[in-house]
């Protein structure tokens, strides 16, 4: 198989990472995104990733406090989700560095653009963690913007879901799939695979985005090699 794509961000939700539990993590899950990886790394393909942490924490949800505070909680769910991502993929023989966006330096580097690059450059996977480091930001919105700094040509969107739709299929029987979309369709039909702040950065720097189920073996490289799975937003 040959890759269509140099360097991509892959964004993994933190759903995706709790398997069907969909809270906490899963290590099955958690082995199967790292030989994804590997997978396509294998074909010369530079892999930088994002991890949500909605597995851990939907601060969106709660009542009693205020979202500035909700939104740092959750960007520390995205650096233990990328902590865990980083061990599976180093059982798999692969190289990798976290990057956050908020100073861990126990725990991670901080982020610095030129260092990412270096980093992709020697072959290592790259894992952002803390979301941008400010709060009312979501991780989509920083897939977009990782993804427009570090010159990846496609976003990499694996979820728990196998496409996007018109409505929650989940709850909807007569939701609609879409194979692909402009990201202009994505905001006029507010459909909810990222929020608008993200679609319209894409839009902007010209970033195509390829929504497809994680939970599938071998979806990554599908995605990867330019086969039509899931949807394809351009």
């Amino acid at each position: 198989m040959e890759a269509k794509y140099k360097r991509v961000l892959l964004k993994v939700s933190g759903e995706a990472l709790a398997g069907e539990t969909r809270f906490g993590l899963n290590e099955d899950m958690l082995k199967k995104v790292a030989l994804q990886i590997k997978e396509i790394q294998d074909l010369g393909v530079q892999v930088a990733v994002v991890v949500g942490g909605g597995n851990f924490w939907r601060g969106r949800s709660s009542k009693n406090m205020d979202r500035a505070t909700a939104d740092y909680i959750g960007m520390m769910a995205t650096v233990m989700n990328a902590m865990a991502l980083q061990a599976a993929c180093e059982a798999e023989g692969l190289q990798t560095r976290v990057q956050t966006a908020i100073e861990m330096r126990e725990v991670a580097e901080p982020y610095i653009r030129r260092k990412a690059l270096t980093h992709l450059e020697h072959g290592r996977v790259v894992i952002f963690g803390a979301g941008i480091g400010s709060p009312f930001f979501s991780t989509d919105t920083t897939a977009a913007l990782r993804a427009a700094e570090i010159g990846a040509e496609v976003i990499l969107m694996g979820k728990s879901i196998d496409a996007v739709y018109s409505a929650d299929p989940a709850i909807d029987p007569n939701a609609v799939k879409y194979d692909e979309l402009t990201h202009q369709e994505v905001l006029e039909k507010n459909l909810k695979v990222m929020d608008s702040t993200a679609a319209s950065l894409c839009r902007d720097n010209e970033i195509d985005i390829h929504v497809f189920g994680l939970a599938e073996e071998g979806n990554v490289l599908k995605a990867v090699c330019g086969e039509k799975i899931g949807t394809i937003i351009r």
